[in-house]
């Protein structure tokens, strides 16, 4: 029995599992209920007693070692397979699910970002109930201006005085104006909210992205050739710009700004109202008032604002006929972003 034992051990040192087929059948010759130690073990019982205790030590060695064997090439075996493994989720479900995206809305006010990032904006942001110091006093607003009636502003009660939802991210530019020496060049994109009839052309709330710029000889050209680059940079190189004499408090001189409509290739239709093109923002030279009003010296500094609702941007990039439609959240409408950004 002892050379029988020795011929096992042999075999166990010297045995190699490629698969885990191989592994099996050996775990079964030798380690299985009808293995070759069980045999052994089946056996003992006729081993001569002087001789049991060397026999029975052999035998329990010859054990241990093939299930030591076993179980190393069980760990490495399994090892090769959850390697494999790794690129495989088993908590996903068998139904494919599909990937969601970004709001239209998102894309471009990201876009409108980078595109003024490239010529040195940075961006700001600010609270959206605002009182009437940034939102209306320092932006140049008389007290009877139409503005501060209740037909446009969304007012809060407050015992701290007239609050309101913003009306424009021109408050984050006052902030921005009282708390930083000049030269300044920043965006402030934000939702602002105003009283007025939902259409295919307004709404109650929508995103603005305001752009300023202050610093020392800033003129109108300046302005231009700025609004001039976002332009093509959003809408393409051919497209066309135009600016018409307007008025704010908080400009002086102010205009508007139109761009040649995308939805209709300038050939006229209901969202530029027939006229080949689609105003997208108001700018202007900053008001020496409202320089003044945010610690700034006019004498030394000028500058020039802009404020674009992102809508409007949207519409025109994606040739959207209605702003609603930003809102509804219709996912029919919203798949079709999917590979916007």
């Amino acid at each position: 029995m002892q050379e029988k034992i020795k011929v096992l051990l042999s075999e166990v040192e010297e045995f190699k599992a490629e698969s885990k087929e191989q592994l099996e059948e050996f775990r079964i010759k030798l380690l299985g209920s009808k293995g070759k130690i069980k045999d052994l073990f089946a056996d003992f019982k006729n081993v001569p007693n002087e001789e049991k205790k060397e026999v029975g030590q052999l035998i329990n060695n010859l054990k241990v070692k093939t299930q030591a064997k076993f179980d190393e090439f069980k760990s490495s075996l399994a090892g090769e397979d959850s390697s494999l493994a790794l690129d495989l989720d088993l908590s996903r479900t068998a139904t494919p699910v599909e990937l969601g995206s970004r709001h239209p809305i998102s894309i471009v006010r990201n876009e409108i970002i980078d595109i003024f990032s490239r010529i040195g904006f940075t961006v700001s942001e600010g609270p959206e109930i605002e009182d009437d110091w940034h939102n209306f006093s320092a932006l140049n607003f008389p007290p009877e201006h139409p503005a501060r009636d209740m037909q446009d502003t969304f007012f809060v009660e407050s015992e701290e005085g007239d609050i309101a939802l913003r009306t424009h991210t021109s408050s984050v530019q006052v902030r921005i104006m009282e708390n930083t020496k000049p030269p300044i060049r920043t965006l402030s994109p934000g939702r602002v909210y105003r009283n007025e009839a939902i259409s295919a052309r307004a709404h109650c709330f929508f995103h603005q992205v305001e752009g300023l710029y202050i610093a020392e000889s800033v003129s109108f050209a300046d302005l231009k050739q700025t609004l001039m680059y976002f332009a093509k940079e959003m809408f393409g190189e051919e497209t066309k710009i135009r600016l018409r004499p307007s008025y704010f408090p908080f400009t002086e001189p102010s205009a508007e700004m139109d761009v040649s409509c995308s939805v209709c290739n300038s050939k006229g239709c209901n969202v530029c109202k027939y006229t080949g093109y689609l105003e997208i923002m108001g700018c202007g030279m900053v008001d020496p008032n409202v320089l003044e009003n945010c610690g700034i010296n006019s004498k030394k500094y000028t500058g020039f604002a802009f404020g674009m609702g992102v809508e409007r941007i949207a519409m025109l990039k994606y040739k959207i006929n209605d702003l609603r439609l930003f809102s509804e959240n219709d996912v029919r409408f919203l798949e079709q972003f999917k590979s916007a950004f």
